[in-house]
């Protein structure tokens, strides 16, 4: 499938397109870049010029752009948004912001979640065990795990996942643990940018939780699909992104479906499982493709997965390139539709990043706040 050229991000108040213009300067990039006026005063587009494109990023393939650059994302604040903004300007997808100031607040969200989900460490559990810090959060059924009344919810989401903060692991379903931390980079950038809205996001938080389809539906906007799929190597630092797992039996276990994940830029992926030791591209999908041999059987005849065995069969793997490049060209295509196992691969067709949350955007219908 050809790619698209990039579409860039679009500044709907040319009037203030300069500071963009500034920031890119500031930041060693205008060279890279090409603006266009849009005719009838409808904005400025920032864009990745065709020449730099094909060399730092080719079929829209961001994994490289640090490593051609010269960046460090995760000793430099600077490098990290150098990478987020180049790999926005060349999405196949046009991002679009009111101006500046509301891209900035974007782009420190996306910082955030960055920031947030490589301290994020967890014990990992679908199951009724799962737990948070009692002196910051309560539990009931009807309303889930809500932040006790005059707990800040920055703090509490901090120790919930973060055990260098709590001293703990707590334990968390991959799914829900990505809304921790996207709550956090947004309550984050609230607390310097929109104090009125993490108000009313705390009041909602101390009233009832808003997980899983109401989460996604209120708080981030997905690009690309099935009928218009996202490069399979193209993506920006602060993305939430879904692995799938191809294989049909395996995939029957809870939990084991696929793994969401952030991109953290550098071409390294989240790992809410073990400290410090963040997934590439490939030793994630070499991961998800082992997954069908840690099944076992379990003494009531449900079927359990065996992460040692996983992680065994992955370093043997790792012994033999051959099987690795096989493995990998099996794994490294776009998955198939819900349902189907035939000869799909586990990567995505969409990425997801939060809406706006910048004073004069739209804001979160928060239902009890």
């Amino acid at each position: 499938m050809p790619i698209a050229s990039p579409a860039g991000i679009h500044l709907r108040n040319s009037g203030i397109a300069s500071d963009l213009a500034d920031r890119l300067t500031s930041l060693g990039l205008s060279a890279h870049i090409d603006t266009t006026s849009l005719p009838g005063g409808r904005g400025t587009v920032f864009a990745l010029n065709e020449a730099a494109a094909k060399e730092l990023a080719p079929d829209a393939d961001t994994l490289q752009l640090c490593a051609k650059l010269g960046f460090d994302p995760t000793g430099s604040a600077d490098d990290l948004e150098r990478e987020i903004l180049l790999a926005l300007m060349l999405s196949p997808i046009r991002f679009e912001y009111q101006n500046y100031a509301e891209l900035a607040s974007a782009v420190n969200v996306r910082k955030n979640i960055v920031a947030a989900a490589r301290k994020t460490v967890l014990a990992f559990d679908t199951t009724w065990a799962a737990e948070r810090p009692e002196d910051c959060w309560t539990f009931s059924d009807g309303k889930g795990f809500t932040v006790l009344p005059g707990k800040p919810l920055i703090e509490a989401l901090r120790k919930a996942t973060q055990p260098e903060v709590s001293g703990k692991l707590y334990a968390f379903s991959c799914y829900r643990a990505t809304e921790y931390v996207i709550l956090l980079g947004l309550a984050e950038e609230l607390e310097r940018s929109n104090p009125h809205l993490l108000a009313r996001l705390q009041r909602q938080w101390e009233t009832r939780a808003i997980k899983s389809g109401a989460f996604h539906a209120m708080f981030l906007v997905e690009y690309g699909s099935l009928a218009a799929p996202l490069p399979l190597r193209h993506y920006v630092p602060g993305d939430r992104l879904w692995f799938r797992n191809p294989d049909n039996r395996s995939s029957d276990i809870d939990g084991y479906e696929g793994s969401w994940v952030f991109y953290l830029g550098n071409g390294l992926f989240s790992n809410f499982w073990k400290m410090g030791q963040a997934y590439t591209l490939s030793s994630k999908c070499l991961e998800i493709y082992h997954w069908r041999n840690g099944v076992h059987g379990a003494p009531d005849g449900s079927l359990r997965m065996d992460e040692a065995l996983v992680d065994e069969r992955v370093q043997a793997s790792l012994k033999n390139p051959d099987e690795v490049q096989e493995i990998l060209g099996q794994m490294m295509r776009w998955r198939e539709p819900q349902g189907v196992y035939v000869a799909g691969g586990c990567i995505d067709t969409s990425r997801e990043y939060p809406r706006s949350i910048h004073p004069g955007a739209s804001e979160f219908p928060l239902p009890d706040a």
